[in-house]
């Protein structure tokens, strides 16, 4: 098959050696771990219910308020095409990205536990300041604030869940991560709900009770593991095997032990991680892990819906309450999705969900699109039955959406990155889903305006791209060790001609 090159688990070197028990102490490590989803989610949740309620825009925003409500009776594209109040949004990304560099040292030399500390206690200080803002100003820098944790979490939370899973269940504990973002979403969503009903400081409720998810961070973090892979890379080899015994439950774990310690020595060779990144043999980890799959991740258009959700409602004609609760019927359905996700990815495999998924969300984008050529724009109310047909389609595509390139974006990156790249590698990977989460929501409400059904259109053909990206380029990696995953390389259809097939590729420093 050209586009699989799959190579069994059981035949890769020491793979069927390694053992392991799902154990209480895992279990606990893996629970507190995801909690850094919460972070990330409830932010993408929040922020476009703040930005859609009066009460915030009227001490913020006049000139979009005044808009907004000059055509009361009227539906409009352009209603809030403010690049201000996309700044709004747009900012924390910005500064995840700066932050993913500091992030990816400190995940290296310090640990993953302790790049998750850091981001629960600069998201903590962003929510506070956001909650009691005065100005614009006061916004953006709590943004930034903001920013800087979600750089850390998103850096060291995937890493952390993917090392501390055995290979066969990787899938599903990777996917926590998505999970808890789904639920902090959901969760954001329901207090926009109740807030917006409390004038005129609901909003600063909303944007502070951002330190909740932040505090859960914190003090979870301060009684988690460090991951084994992450001490014997920073040579605490006997801490490391203990650790290994205490996640796996048994002390048969020499043959994991060694393929880490294998690993980690060839990790030490490498003065400059970023620089070989470049090089030949993790090429197929540079396009498909750090550049393609987290371009594209946000190129689906689906985190435009979770920014705007309210907005995007709002504008063809519902009232603030009846968008808020549309959102949250649009992300009840991205949490039912990461569960099937979940419950189903080790044993179907990334790229089913990848491929299926993608064309669904492919046909439902092209329906969206015509669907408002055909009944919105001319300033008209859209037709209540139309609206209704429209939350239901928008909420299939965010349930495909949910159990394919949101929790697999994060996930697959995670898992084929040797070692010794590793850190630099899931930098690489959360710098490049912050650039293009911040140009997503820094542009999509003026690409509405101007582009109007188009943008849905646009969106269809870059699924269309991306399925076609993952097809071609993809080997399956369910149940592969995390350690293992580099032999994939040597025998997909093509980027063997790339790697070259070599013995061992870590070893090539």
């Amino acid at each position: 098959m050209a586009g699989g090159g799959f190579t069994d688990a059981a035949n890769l070197k020491r793979a069927h050696l390694y053992e392991y028990k799902i154990t209480t102490y895992f279990i606990f490590a893996c629970i507190i771990g995801s909690s850094g989803g919460l972070l990330f989610g409830y932010d993408l949740g929040v922020s476009g219910g703040v930005t859609s309620m009066d009460d915030f825009l009227k001490e913020f925003f006049p000139a979009v308020y005044e808009k907004k409500h000059a055509h009361l009776h009227e539906t409009d594209y352009c209603k809030y095409d403010n690049q201000i109040l996309t700044l709004f949004t747009s900012s924390l990304y910005f500064a995840a990205l700066f932050a993913a560099f500091g992030a990816s040292y400190c995940t290296r030399t310090r640990g993953r536990r302790v790049s998750i500390l850091v981001g629960a206690v600069s998201f903590f200080i962003g929510a506070l300041v956001n909650a009691f803002a005065k100005n614009i100003p006061m916004l953006i820098v709590g943004r930034c604030f903001l920013g800087g944790g979600i750089g850390f979490g998103n850096q060291a939370v995937p890493l952390y869940l993917s090392e501390m899973a055995p290979a066969k269940i990787r899938g599903a504990i990777n996917q926590l991560f998505q999970m808890t973002t789904c639920i902090g979403i959901l969760i954001a969503n329901f207090i926009n709900y109740g807030t917006e009903q409390i004038h005129p400081w609901g909003w600063r409720l909303s944007l502070g009770l951002a330190t909740v998810p932040a505090t859960i961070m914190f003090v979870g973090g301060l009684f988690l593991p460090e991951t084994p892979n992450s001490l014997i890379e920073r040579g605490l080899l006997e801490e490391g095997r203990k650790i290994l015994e205490k996640v796996r439950g048994t002390s048969q774990v020499d043959a994991e032990f060694d393929d880490l310690v294998d690993a980690s020595n060839a990790s030490k060779a490498i003065k400059h991680p970023f620089r070989n990144l470049l090089k030949r043999k993790n090429r197929p980890q540079l396009i498909i892990g750090a550049l393609g799959i987290p371009a594209f991740q946000q190129l689906t258009g689906n985190n435009s819906i979770l920014f705007y959700a309210p907005v995007i409602f709002q504008s063809l004609g519902f009232s603030t309450g009846a968008s808020l609760y549309s959102a949250v019927i649009t992300n009840a359905a991205l949490v039912v999705g990461a569960a099937i996700s979940m419950s189903l990815v080790d044993k179907f495999g990334r790229r089913a969900f990848f491929l299926e998924a993608g064309a669904e969300m492919f046909v439902i984008m092209v329906v969206v699109g015509v669907t408002l050529a055909v009944y919105f724009g001319d300033g008209k109310p859209i037709p209540k039955g139309t609206g209704v047909f429209l939350v239901i389609i928008i909420c299939l595509f965010v349930l495909a959406y949910g159990r394919s390139w949101g929790p697999l974006g994060w996930l697959v990156p995670s898992e084929i990155f040797p070692l010794e790249t590793r850190s630099a590698g899931q930098s690489m990977v959360v710098c490049v889903n912050m650039i293009f989460t911040a140009l997503v929501a820094q542009c999509f409400l003026v690409s509405l305006c101007h582009l109007r059904y188009g943008i849905f259109l646009l969106f269809a053909g870059l699924i269309l791209v991306m399925s076609a990206f993952v097809f071609f380029l993809l080997p399956e990696t369910k149940q592969v060790p995390i350690e293992e995953i580099y032999l994939l390389w040597e025998s997909h259809w093509f980027w063997s001609k790339i790697v070259g097939g070599q013995e061992k590729s870590v070893s090539d420093v």
